[in-house]
């Protein structure tokens, strides 16, 4: 059986009710002094709590300008010395509203610390926020930009990156639903946002187990918003309703969770398929750049390109049998291949008798320089 606990009734401020005031004192005229000096307290509290509110708004608002002015300068500051020295004024800017906003925020944390201490009274009591839950409330939420969406979810990583981890090695639902109950800031899109990446992560890093386990992790919490967006409420008041749900054993409810958490493995293994593809083609492209010859011809496109004969002449790293298969070609098909040899690194001419005007080449290269990449 579910106790209510009534201590919450102990701290309520209803001095307009008292009556042990002295017979010569007019009563009337006492409470409502009482209670106009405590609602210029009240007024002066929001007032301060909506100054904390604008000054780390308008702080967010520097912050993301002065973020978007280092990205700019980050690219111009590769070829110009004035940008450099600007992008280091514009990143001391950028670190000292960093501190300003978590002074702020320190601030507005505090000021609600106080507001949820505050006794009830009267007013408060009469106020219909009262009446209802307002954890349950969504708020209305302005259409946010992309920028505004980037800088949000970099914060809330930053600041709550470990709690995410954790959540996403939980298994049980009792520990999912503990844990989100004593850290409901987590029941938001970016959290699920970062358990995507968290998973496709552990996919390229072939770690498959944990990335299947992050996987269920990240579809509990995508069920819950996806919850919040149909009862219209803010995800933080629901989560126990979908554990609620999951824990009954819905089969049709618990099927669809399964074939969601299955479809949702298949499209992590596909993108982190296309990441190593990418990193794989990349790194070729750095690697034969590396290998690039004088010339600028790949060594390997080279020696692929060139005629058998010629090809066994590189194996065999025999100079002879080269100038005999060169002496039987077309002297224009011959010279083309020779040169684009000497573009590509994989022949280097005899610098005394290049000058003298000699044909004749030095020596073959080694055998690893040929056969790079067959």
């Amino acid at each position: 059986m579910t106790t209510i606990d009534y201590s919450v009734w102990d701290h309520i401020e209803v001095s307009d009710d008292e009556d042990d005031t002295h017979p010569n004192i007019d009563t009337p005229s006492l409470f409502k002094w009482r209670h106009e000096a405590r609602v210029d307290r009240m007024e002066q509290f929001e007032k301060k709590g909506a100054e904390l509110e604008k000054g780390l708004s308008e702080c967010k608002r520097k912050l993301a300008e002065v973020q978007r002015r280092v990205r700019e300068l980050e690219t111009a500051a590769v070829s110009s010395g004035d940008a450099r020295a600007e992008l280091t004024r514009v990143q001391q800017e950028e670190k000292q509203l960093k501190k300003e906003e978590r002074s702020w925020e320190k601030k507005l944390e505090e000021h609600r610390r106080e507001e949820k201490k505050m006794p009830w009274n009267v007013d408060t009591l009469s106020k219909e926020g009262f009446s209802k839950s307002v954890v349950n409330i969504k708020p209305e939420v302005k259409e946010e930009t992309e920028e505004q969406k980037e800088l949000k979810h970099k914060t809330f990583v930053e600041k709550y990156e470990k709690q995410i981890k954790h959540f996403g090695m939980l298994r049980r639902w009792d520990d999912s639903q503990k844990y989100l109950s004593d850290n409901p800031h987590l029941v938001c899109e970016e959290t699920a946002n970062y358990l995507v990446i968290m998973c496709i992560d552990l996919e390229v890093e072939e770690k498959h187990a944990l990335m299947e386990q992050v996987a269920h992790q990240t579809i509990v919490m995508q069920f819950i918003l996806e919850l919040a967006k149909s009862l219209k409420v803010d995800p933080r008041g629901c989560f126990r309703q979908f554990f609620a749900k999951i824990k009954t054993a819905d089969q049709q409810y618990q099927d669809a969770f399964n074939d969601e958490l299955e479809s949702f493995k298949e499209r992590v293994r596909g993108r982190a398929k296309i990441r190593i593809e990418k990193a794989m083609k990349a790194y070729e492209e750095e690697e034969r750049q590396k290998r690039l010859g004088p010339g600028g011809l790949d060594p390997v496109d080279v020696y692929e390109s060139l005629p058998e004969e010629m090809q066994k002449c590189f194996d065999s790293k025999d100079i002879q049998m080269l100038q005999t298969v060169i002496t039987k070609m077309d002297p224009t098909e011959a010279k083309l291949h020779m040169k684009r040899c000497i573009d590509s690194g994989l022949w280097v001419p005899n610098s005394r008798k290049e000058a003298s005007g000699d044909p004749e080449y030095e020596e073959l290269p080694k055998e690893s320089e040929t056969k790079e990449g067959e």
